[in-house]
């Protein structure tokens, strides 16, 4: 029964809002957090080399703290941040679809859980929307919207 649950698509439009409701207040209050991500749900800009995908989790923990909180943004759908990686301190900026949050964290105590962030295959079809949504709910098309 929990799988019928969480694999639906409407409680994946549920925890979506709930997730952005929740970064958009920590935000609000100027608050920094750590998040734990699904990584094979993120997209990263410029992909990372090889050997730095390698040494990341499927499920890793990112601190949004000083230059990476700054860069913070959500849209509908995502939410975007730069931070770096590996000695090198390599840039990529990350598009995480908010239910592929896993945990919301602040102060080392978790402050939300999102078990749709697990989920491979959501069982009910997305609701049809028009081309000009998902163009505007794509991060990489941000420099389009009004």
């Amino acid at each position: 029964m929990l799988d019928d649950i969480i694999e639906s698509y409407e409680y994946k439009e549920l925890v979506e809002k709930q997730v952005k409701e929740q970064i958009s207040f920590l935000l609000s209050k100027n608050q920094e957090f750590s998040i734990v991500l699904n990584v094979e749900k993120i997209d990263f800009n410029p992909k990372l080399p090889k050997h730095l995908m390698d040494k990341i989790n499927q499920y890793a923990l990112f601190t949004l703290a000083n230059y990476t909180y700054t860069t913070i943004e959500l849209t509908n759908d995502f939410m975007t941040f730069e931070t770096g990686f590996g000695e090198e301190n390599i840039g990529s900026i990350l598009s995480v679809p908010f239910y592929s949050i896993l945990q919301i964290v602040v102060d080392e105590k978790i402050i939300f859980l999102n078990h749709t962030a697990t989920v491979d295959k959501f069982k009910m079809e997305e609701q049809k929307r028009s081309s000009v949504d998902v163009f505007k709910n794509n991060p990489k098309n941000s420099k389009f919207s009004n």
